[in-house]
């Protein structure tokens, strides 16, 4: 049997092309065939666009054709989440408050991408304006987990991480504010990359929370990010060749990220944390009142900003909205200015304190990327306080590294619907990324 082309890596579609195993016109056909042909296309995929995949394909064709390939993505057929404007398509980040929204030119990241060769697939389903993590939506389409469709997928950016799970994609771009790249990336059994806080523009992006809204890719490799990571900055992509564990020092952060977790999280963590240190790792377990800190700001700094962002909208016609996220959103009219100015007074100190007290000496710090496991999606849709305390505890991990500022790489543990986070420090993305890859070589191995 051939080997199936829609599940390899992107990098690894990107170096067939350019050795001629692969026809990015071919490839791309096969893309648009499976994902109008799933049995699920209509819940991972808001639309296809196919006429642009097809004329980025031929022009891919003819230029590796003449050797004149603009790099490794060159080719490489991927999906978009859909707050990412796209130019002329219909761009409405799953509210029906934004129907019929159709943007004129594309995001300045998916711009970039496309300037190089990077194929746009189609715009994928997501949360309601992105504010929650579950994944849910019942006012367009809720994508199914790739691991159990009855399971909840992970979101905001469900469609995105489903379309590269379910082999009709071959990477994904999604955004993040409080986990929405990580939590569907763990859910799928996914890489995800969650990059430092205005390390890529935001400029096309339809906003939630301006101040830790955040693109990223979602794939299944290290590199794979890292090559699109440095394509939407429009730098190159860090060297990751030879990278492993050997002497690297791990912090894992005890305390607020196991509280109420599951124990399969935790175990397939634990697992992976031990699986690190046979490889080279020095493993140092820490519980930090800084991180104890920052946590309870969550409440007083994300709902305001974002209802402050949409309120108009929402008011005018709050019927069009599924009443949990309504009610998310208008939690944050009852913060007061005062208070949220202090909120944010606080994180900045503790930003500085993290760093200078407790991370400065370490290479990265692990958390399980969330304490549960995907819950059922049916339960979730009937139940409001099931809901709310699932999204609370899903979002909970993933959130530090929003509040903190810390570009942080979510990997599979080889556990189904379990991973494990590795964080970084702040703006030091590329090094984060090579420690990612160490430990991705090292998880893979053992």
């Amino acid at each position: 049997m051939g080997k199936d082309w829609l599940r390899a890596s992107a990098t690894e579609q990107g170096r067939a092309i350019m050795a001629g195993l692969l026809d990015p016109i071919d490839q791309t056909e096969a893309y648009l065939a499976a994902a109008k042909s799933h049995p699920y296309s209509k819940r991972i995929y808001a639309r296809i666009t196919e006429t642009r995949a097809r004329s980025g394909a031929i022009a891919a064709h003819d230029r590796a054709k003449a050797e004149l390939r603009y790099g490794i993505l060159d080719g490489v057929a991927i999906s978009w989440k859909d707050n990412i404007d796209s130019g002329g398509t219909l761009t409405e980040a799953g509210s029906k408050l934004l129907e019929g929204r159709v943007p004129r030119k594309d995001a300045t990241v998916l711009a970039r991408a496309a300037r190089e060769g990077v194929l746009c697939l189609g715009k994928t389903h997501m949360t309601e304006l992105a504010f929650s993590g579950l994944g849910l939506n019942p006012s367009t389409a809720t994508p199914p987990n790739a691991l159990d469709p009855d399971l909840a997928p992970g979101g905001s950016s469900s469609g995105a991480a489903v379309s590269v799970a379910m082999g009709i994609a071959a990477a994904a771009i999604g955004s993040d504010t409080g986990g929405s790249i990580r939590v569907p990336a763990a859910w799928n059994g996914l890489v995800g990359f969650k990059p430092t806080h205005n390390s890529l523009p935001e400029k096309g992006v339809v906003p939630l929370c301006r101040k830790f809204d955040t693109v990223g890719p979602i794939a299944r490799t290290v590199e794979d990010c890292a090559e699109l990571f440095a394509l939407m900055a429009e730098d190159r992509a860090v060297d990751l060749a030879g990278a492993n564990m050997q002497g690297r020092r791990l912090m894992v952060l005890e305390g607020v990220p196991f509280a109420d977790a599951e124990d399969e999280p935790v175990a397939a963590f634990e697992d992976a944390v031990d699986r690190l240190a046979r490889a080279g790792a020095r493993i140092e377990r820490v519980s930090s009142d800084w991180v104890a800190k920052a946590m309870p700001l969550s409440a007083t700094l994300f709902a305001p900003e974002a209802y402050g962002i949409w309120r108009d909208q929402i008011e005018d016609a709050p019927e069009l909205m599924w009443k949990p996220i309504l009610e998310r959103f208008r939690g944050g009219a009852e913060v007061s200015a005062p208070d949220y100015v202090f909120a944010w007074e606080s994180l900045t100190r503790i930003r500085r304190k993290w760093f200078r007290e407790v991370t400065a000496s370490f290479d990265a710090v692990l958390v399980p990327t969330v304490p549960i496991l995907p819950p059922n999606a049916q339960r979730l849709l009937d139940d409001d306080a099931y809901f709310v305390r699932a999204n609370l505890l899903t979002l909970r991990n993933t959130r530090i590294g929003n509040l903190l500022n810390l570009p942080t790489v979510t990997l599979p543990t080889g556990q189904p619907g379990c991973g494990i986070s590795i964080m970084g420090q702040t703006g030091r993305d590329r090094h984060l990324l090579r420690v990612a890859a160490g430990a991705e070589a090292a998880l893979a191995s053992d």
